[in-house]
């Protein structure tokens, strides 16, 4: 049965790289979006040749294991003319793509996924991604050494640990059919939409009900707001829904929209780099595909910022105790150069520091017993004193001290 839904297809070079290695799709049954990697219109390539090899998918099928096998046959194939691509243009070497792919088979969605593209699914409300993230950094998220959050900004984002290359014929896939139901939104996009918009606004712009066009529209101006540092792919399909089902020809973006094929430009001379030998790049690429020595050498990496990011807590907060402590001595010190009058038991005393207390901790200390009974001065005065006078200084206190004496003697 052909897919009840409606759909777009947008894409677009952001503010920073100079062009779009990006590709997506949409058609009748199948939505696809294909990030490019590696310089010299090496992503270029790599994703133009994805989509076109998945268009041929886009047909019914009788079972959603039928639409699964054709996937994983289909991206297979894909990884074998990107390597018979780089035989032929040795110039193109190092580049590969993402690809995440959806298939919709009656009530049934069949997802291929490898990379950091990204599908989610929202329903009822809430967003979910569906695919989990072939990096570097999800692998760190997954074991718990960081949050998703800290993983948005890790230095190593863009590290693939999965990606449909030109060394290896036989990717590892992630596969899988979910049900699906009328009113669901599906979103494809690349990690220029995803790197850049967080989930919540994501989740709002697809909760405003806007056909399918103008929520691609509010993501993609959202993206550009936020700086948009690299290429913006969004494929939207809506399952059922309100706005009206189109069906016609499919619409293809970004670089496998260009119907002569991507022009390579004349090979540059090699230049050595640690992550690949020889990479020419018109702009830095973001993506690589590390070999098992890198990836260690990452994860050690990561191990030395983990104990510097300690080593940095366990210093602040050393220097804020330190600072918390030098300003409670100050305090004190300063308490101590105050003084007051007033009573203990039976007698008039002074005392050296303030009136008050913190908690337990008493910020006075006897200085001096007058030795001028309490009994002998006048009620009025006896209770000034046993509610404490205040005196700016040593020489203020004595001063208080003589009239309270002159004030007892001359009591009757």
């Amino acid at each position: 049965m052909v897919f009840q839904g409606s759909s777009v297809a947008i894409s677009h070079t952001g503010k920073v790289r100079s062009n779009n290695q990006d590709s997506g799709y949409a058609g009748s049954n199948l939505f696809a979006v294909a990030d490019g990697m590696g310089g010299h219109a090496g992503g270029d390539v790599a994703s133009s040749i994805a989509i076109n090899r998945l268009a041929a998918l886009d047909h019914t099928y009788d079972t959603p294991s039928d639409a699964e096998r054709a996937l994983r046959d289909a991206i297979a194939d894909t990884a074998s003319r990107l390597i018979e691509t780089v035989k032929a243009q040795p110039e193109l070497a190092g580049m590969g793509t993402t690809v995440s792919a959806l298939i919709m088979v009656d009530d049934y969605a069949v997802l291929a996924h490898i990379g950091d593209s990204r599908v989610y699914l929202f329903r009822e409300g809430t967003l979910t991604q569906i695919t989990t993230d072939h990096t570097f950094v999800q692998r760190l998220v997954d074991s718990g050494r960081i949050t998703p959050e800290e993983a948005r900004y890790h230095p190593r984002r863009s590290v693939l640990m999965r990606v449909l290359g030109d060394t290896d014929a036989d990717p590892e896939l992630d596969t899988f059919i979910m049900p699906t139901q009328p009113g669901d939104r599906w979103l494809l996009c690349s990690d220029g939409l995803s790197g850049v918009v967080d989930d919540p606004q994501t989740a709002k712009a697809l909760g405003q009900g806007l056909p399918p066009g103008r929520t691609a529209d509010t993501l993609l101006r959202q993206a550009l707001d936020g700086g948009a540092p690299d290429n913006v792919t969004i494929v939207l399909v809506d399952v059922g829904g309100q706005h009206p089902v189109f069906i016609g020809t499919p619409t293809v973006v970004g670089s496998a929209s260009n119907p002569t094929g991507v022009e390579v430009p004349a090979a540059r001379p090699a230049r050595s780099g640690w992550l690949h030998a020889a990479r020419q790049a018109a702009n830095e690429p973001t993506h690589f595909e590390p070999a098992a020595e890198f990836l260690e050498e990452l994860i050690e990496e990561d191990r030395r910022r983990a104990k510097s990011r300690r080593i940095w807590w366990v210093v602040s907060l050393v220097g804020v105790l330190l600072a918390l402590a030098a300003g409670l001595f100050g305090a004190y010190s300063w308490t101590q150069t105050r003084y007051f009058v007033g009573a203990d038991a039976d007698t008039v005393v002074v005392y050296r520091g303030i009136q008050q207390n913190i908690g337990p901790i008493s910020l006075s200390t006897p200085y001096a017993d007058t030795g001028i009974d309490l009994d002998d001065l006048p009620a009025f005065v006896r209770d000034s004193v046993e509610q404490t006078i205040s005196a700016g200084s040593l020489t203020d206190a004595q001063r208080i001290v003589a009239q309270l004496r002159e004030t007892s003697e001359a009591t009757p």
